[in-house]
């Protein structure tokens, strides 16, 4: 608005400035009746008193009245008036809105779960992430060694794809150092081991991290126990460590046949389970089949858990095949691997990728020895698997990664279309869901 368009009558401000006027020339002349004539008697002394705080009162009514008047002209488009958005959206939807949301927990680890969660946050603060901990390589498995702590670096990636935090803060907690003795460790999983040292375990010390950086949802460890993943191959050849099964399985020409863990009976954390029993869907990866999905299956309390939940269970196919885990491996395969280790049936829906890739990156993908994989329904079928297909694919550093927001777009329609819908006292979340899944289509 021009400063004669303020001068109109009907804008209902100009009154609310003048009465603040006049509230602040009251408690002037009061302030100053009082501190220049001290002889006045007692009742003089509350007569002043008396206009100071009429004056405040006037004050009070012009301000609160003045800001009502100013919300007017910006809801009728007389003003023009904008925030930042994303701060907007955060605040709103954050603590009041995403609420609503289905409950969802996701298994898995390595860096396609965190993808994936980055995404899924727009949508539910309800997320819990159940996170594998047989990482052994890097400096994950260097901390694992030197401070007898589960390994944090799949669930330091996942804290931070649930936090809601400033990109400098991001970007120091993902630093790895370049020199020195700890050249090549990563300052967020050492945050993380720095948490364990003042905490009574791992567990509450992963809640601490995620309450200092205002996490989205949970993060959990599948389990507290110093959980070792090993493999049969179909030599027979016993492969012990994470970070060597894929190496080996490869270096020997012998696909994976079965994996096992040690300690054979180790206990899920009690929060897992209770989160598979109160969720609406169960999402298994994106991650590597055999080292980041798989291993969360073998602890008896988490299979047992899924076999029994009422939630909807989706399984994201990787978009291509591993060397040394998933060989040759379609869709299909992917599921009877998942069905050998976690139980029959603990796959309701499968999200396959139909996105199109470069000719020259498929090629490069080709010589690494990694293709893409193919959606076989007619096996899918037998196995009484639904496919849910769309275009997952984006491409980072020349890389093929999963497209976290289509591909959280995809889940949340999938979980609205085939339980929500179905469910009267969910009515209220699947609209909040449609309404959510418009604006964020209008966004783009």
């Amino acid at each position: 608005m021009r400063l004669s368009d303020w001068l109109k009558p009907g804008i209902k401000v100009k009154r609310w400035i003048l009465l603040a006027l006049v509230g602040i020339l009251v408690i002037a002349f009061a302030l100053n009746e009082m501190i220049t004539y001290r002889w006045y008697n007692v009742f003089y002394k509350c007569f002043f008193a008396f206009l100071n705080i009429t004056g405040i009162f006037i004050l009070y009514i012009s301000v609160t009245e003045g800001i009502k008047s100013i919300i007017a002209l910006i809801n009728k488009g007389y003003l023009k008036f904008s925030l930042d958005s994303r701060k907007i959206e955060n605040l709103m939807y954050e603590k009041r809105l995403l609420i609503k949301g289905p409950k969802i927990v996701v298994l898995g680890g390595g860096t396609g779960l965190s993808t994936m969660l980055r995404g899924l946050k727009y949508y539910t603060s309800n997320v819990t992430a159940i996170v594998t901990v047989g990482d052994d390589g890097g400096g994950s498995g260097a901390l694992r060694e030197d401070l007898g702590i589960l390994p944090p670096g799949d669930i330091r990636n996942c804290i931070l794809a649930l936090a809601d935090t400033e990109p400098l803060m991001e970007e120091l907690l993902q630093y790895r150092f370049k020199d020195g003795r700890l050249k090549g460790q990563n300052f967020g999983n050492l945050f993380l081991a720095a948490m364990d040292g003042i905490s009574d375990n791992f567990e509450d010390a992963v809640q601490k991290m995620s309450s200092v950086l205002a996490v989205t949802g949970k993060v959990l460890p599948v389990t507290l126990e110093d959980m070792v993943l090993k493999a049969r191959l179909k030599n027979g050849n016993i492969i012990i460590g994470e970070s060597l099964i894929p190496e080996e399985a490869l270096k020997q020409k012998s696909p994976i046949d079965k994996l096992f863990i040690e300690p054979k009976e180790a206990k899920a954390l009690k929060e897992a389970v209770e989160a598979i029993k109160e969720a609406d869907a169960i999402i298994l990866g994106p991650g590597s089949l055999y080292t980041s999905v798989i291993p969360n299956l073998l602890i008896k309390d988490i299979s047992n858990a899924l076999q029994k939940t009422n939630a909807i269970k989706i399984y994201i196919s990787n978009i291509m095949t591993q060397p040394g885990e998933t060989d040759k491996f379609t869709v299909s395969d992917h599921i009877s691997a998942i069905y050998k280790h976690g139980g029959y049936g603990i796959v309701d829906y499968v999200v396959a990728n139909i996105g199109d890739i470069d000719d020259e990156l498929k090629q490069k993908y080709h010589l690494d020895g990694s293709n893409l994989v193919t959606i076989d329904k007619e096996m899918l079928n037998k196995l009484n698997v639904e496919v849910v297909e769309g275009n997952l694919v984006k491409v980072k550093n020349n890389l093929i990664r999963h497209d976290a927001d289509n591909l959280a777009a995809i889940l949340i329609e999938t979980i609205m279309d085939k339980k929500l819908f179905y469910d009267r006292k969910k009515i209220v979340e699947y609209f909040y869901l449609s309404e959510r899944l418009k604006q964020n289509n209008n966004k783009e």
